[in-house]
């Protein structure tokens, strides 16, 4: 099992920047997959990014391909998505998942440890 801690979200104008944090503890972190979802208001969970274990292979949303960059520190039990570009589309509540794979999953059932999301608003 994994605990992970989101931050690093608040509140920017549209074309600015946050780089959100997923810290992890637990002895699993550095053999699973992780990834990122968001949860507007009225809407469902969607996926936004993940990557395998090695942090070698990512996959991203359309929506966000060429805007946000996933990334892992193993060392420091800490996953990363940068956000650039940011549209106002981008509003929600985002949330870091750990798999119980080594490689990198999409759907939000092959996740089995979520944090508790952190807000990120963009206004126009």
């Amino acid at each position: 099992q994994v605990q992970l801690v989101e931050s690093g979200g608040g509140l920017v104008q549209a074309g600015g920047s946050l780089r959100l944090s997923c810290a992890a503890s637990g002895r699993t972190f550095s053999s699973s997959g992780m990834g990122w979802f968001r949860q507007a208001p009225g809407r469902e969970r969607e996926f936004v990014a993940a990557l395998d274990w090695s942090g070698d292979i990512t996959y991203y949303a359309d929506s966000v391909k060429g805007r946000f960059t996933i990334s892992r520190d193993n060392a420091k039990n800490t996953m990363y998505l940068q956000m650039n570009s940011l549209k106002t589309e981008d509003t929600a509540v985002y949330y870091c998942a750990a798999t119980r794979f080594m490689g990198l999953r999409v759907g939000v059932g092959a996740y089995a440890d979520w944090g508790q999301g952190t807000q990120v608003s963009v206004s126009s």
